[in-house]
């Protein structure tokens, strides 16, 4: 028998642990008639409530479900790429807690690596139940992408997929210390079959990612898959340069033909400002390659762990 592997990151997620367990044990059919056994790891991201607590109870009762916590919480790409190290199966799967990836479409997954695929990942076609303005900035971040990476990035992606082994092998291959995992399974490649769903409400709690933690994550796929921004800061720079040039060259012509006196101190104060605001907008994007480059050399581990059952 083969062994499929579901990874279940947690930050607070008390109350979804056990509605989870009892969605996925739905699928114990589907596991036999595909001579499938299965292993939950539980990825406790440092949590403050009784997430930990929740799932040793899981594991009293079966021995199929696993623990990782962490000394305290350093995010969910750190979960998964825990979970991705601890996971043994010949099939491996990432997940929410929060039941809104729901583990009825594993099934239908399975089946499209049983026709060849090497991955089948699944994204949103709906945002039913988001605010308006967080999705259209999600929108606009996967055009943004598309067009300046070269990882394939789908819009309403989710983390949410069933992969081979060697997909799983080959993002571990991939030991970043700034991880985007999104962009890092578009960058490793493989056959991938994308399955559509409507968007699912949390079962219990509230998101953990606020507009500020995912403009910051943006930030982070941004910088971690494309150098654009510092193309643009380089080409902003050499517009300036020759606008700076042309400016010179007509203040010199008017003042020899006209005698124009100096004037204009108000315009001019203007110019600086917006040249300036370039300037350090232009030193931010070197910055943020700057940071993500001492983050890699001071080669911390990308988590630690506190208890593992």
């Amino acid at each position: 028998m083969k062994l499929l592997s579901a990874i279940v990151p947690c930050y607070n997620e008390e109350e979804n642990v056990p509605y989870f367990y009892e969605e996925f044990l739905k699928n114990q059919e589907f596991f036999e008639k595909n001579d499938l056994e299965f292993e939950l790891w539980y990825i406790d991201d440092g949590s403050g409530d009784g997430t930990a607590e929740a799932v040793k109870k899981l594991i009293r009762k079966d021995a199929r479900v696993h623990l990782l916590s962490f000394s305290r919480n350093f995010g969910k790409e750190a979960a998964l790429y825990a979970g991705l190290q601890k996971a043994e199966g010949d099939y491996v799967a990432c997940m929410d807690a929060d039941l809104q990836d729901p583990p009825s479409l594993l099934p239908e997954m399975f089946e499209s690596l049983s026709e060849g695929y090497d991955m089948a990942a699944t994204r949103r076609v709906t945002r039913k139940g988001e605010p308006v303005i967080r999705s259209f900035f999600a929108r606009m971040f996967y055009k943004l992408m598309k067009r300046i990476s070269r990882a394939e990035m789908v819009d309403g992606a989710r983390d949410f997929r069933l992969m081979t082994r060697q997909v799983v092998d080959a993002v571990l291959s991939l030991e970043e210390y700034n991880r985007f995992t999104k962009g890092i399974f578009g960058w490793v490649g493989f056959r991938t079959k994308w399955l559509e769903f409507d968007n699912v409400e949390r079962k219990k709690g509230e998101t953990k990612w606020s507009f500020w933690k995912l403009f910051i994550y943006s930030l982070e796929g941004i910088t971690s898959f494309s150098t654009a921004p510092l193309a643009f800061a380089a080409f902003m720079g050499v517009c300036f340069c020759l606008l700076s040039f042309f400016l010179i060259i007509f203040t010199i012509v008017r003042k020899a033909m006209f005698g124009d006196p100096t004037s204009g101190w108000p315009s001019l104060v203007c110019i600086i400002s917006l040249i300036s605001g370039v300037q350090l907008f232009c030193l931010g994007i070197v910055g943020q390659y700057l940071a993500k480059t001492y983050m890699e050399v001071k080669r911390r581990p990308i988590y630690l762990v506190k208890e593992e059952i």
